[in-house]
């Protein structure tokens, strides 16, 4: 689990459905939460069984996290409550209080589930290298708050971490503190103010890993010191189309082998990918992901890559 792009094996998504879209009692708190405007139900489940369509034609196990009372309209946004490790599950605690529920409830889901057959067939979990149930390394503690939006492996053995309004310095500790006697190396990327501490600014917001050596990114909006320490690994840097910068093109999920799932909306940046030799699957983006400030990557909890 310590990879953004070998191939997609495991992930765990939340419906619309499971997180309440299509209940007017949740639903009715949409501006409250951020989002730009009323949801509609019916489109945004339509785009997200296209997602998992997609998901599941590229080989990986689809897992769908149970309705929940305590779920918000944000839980569609998979990716932020929890941090799978090779080591175990990190709970997140996340800076938008409507959602610190959401990492338990992940964790409970979790250490439930089974392997799937193709892990039983590769001989995964007998080897001891794929745990289908996974255990809870740690829970992260006030003051701290954490996202895993925040959170991109750079290499095995290397996190790098946005402080910003959604992940603080003392989640970023924490963070050390658990993660070091596991010899993984948790380095802070500074996030910029950008539209204020009401929006949804996570590091993944401004740069996706594609492959090992190749990043999207909304560079102007990167630190310089986050942009140098990417330039002194020798990342090849992709530039989103900054025209799409508010329809979240920098938000993109690799699958593994070069494939990678976009908001369609996001043509022009979605040629740049192409143009570099990325195959480029694309869901509608303008309830599902655009409304609420969260794309392909927010939308999936990878469990698994191999």
């Amino acid at each position: 689990m310590h990879s953004m792009t070998a191939p997609l094996r495991r992930v765990l998504v939340c419906p619309p459905k499971n997180a309440g879209w299509g209940d007017l009692e949740k639903s009715v708190h949409w501006q409250t939460l951020g989002f730009h405007h009323p949801p509609d139900f019916a489109q945004a489940q339509s785009a997200h069984d296209t997602l998992c369509q997609i998901l599941s034609d590229s080989g990986a196990d689809v897992l769908t996290l149970p309705p929940d009372p305590q779920l918000t309209l944000d839980a569609v946004y998979t990716h932020d409550a929890s941090l799978p490790t090779n080591h175990g599950l990190v709970l997140m605690r996340p800076g938008k209080p409507n959602r610190i529920p959401e990492a338990q409830a992940h964790s409970e889901f979790l250490s439930q589930q089974s392997p799937s057959q193709s892990q039983i067939l590769s001989g995964c979990d007998a080897a001891g290298r794929v745990s289908a149930a996974i255990s809870v390394l740690a829970k992260i503690q006030p003051p701290a708050t954490t996202e895993a939006g925040d959170i991109v492996w750079l290499d095995e053995r290397t996190l790098l971490v946005g402080q910003g309004y959604r992940t603080n310095q003392s989640g970023i500790d924490q963070l050390k503190e658990i993660l070091t006697p596991h010899e993984i190396r948790v380095i802070k990327a500074p996030l910029p103010y950008g539209p204020g501490p009401n929006a949804c600014l996570h590091l993944m917001s401004l740069m996706s890993m594609l492959d090992e050596r190749t990043i999207l990114v909304d560079l102007p909006w990167l630190a310089v010191e986050t942009v140098e320490l990417l330039q002194t690994r020798d990342f090849r840097l992709i530039k989103i189309d900054e025209t799409e910068r508010d329809t979240l093109a920098c938000n993109v999920l690799s699958l593994g082998n070069r494939s990678l799932i976009a908001i369609e909306e996001n043509k022009k940046t979605n040629a740049r990918l192409r143009a570099a030799d990325f195959e480029v699957r694309t869901i509608p983006g303008r309830e599902l992901c655009i409304n609420g400030a969260g794309g392909p990557t927010c939308l999936t909890r990878p469990l698994l890559r191999s």
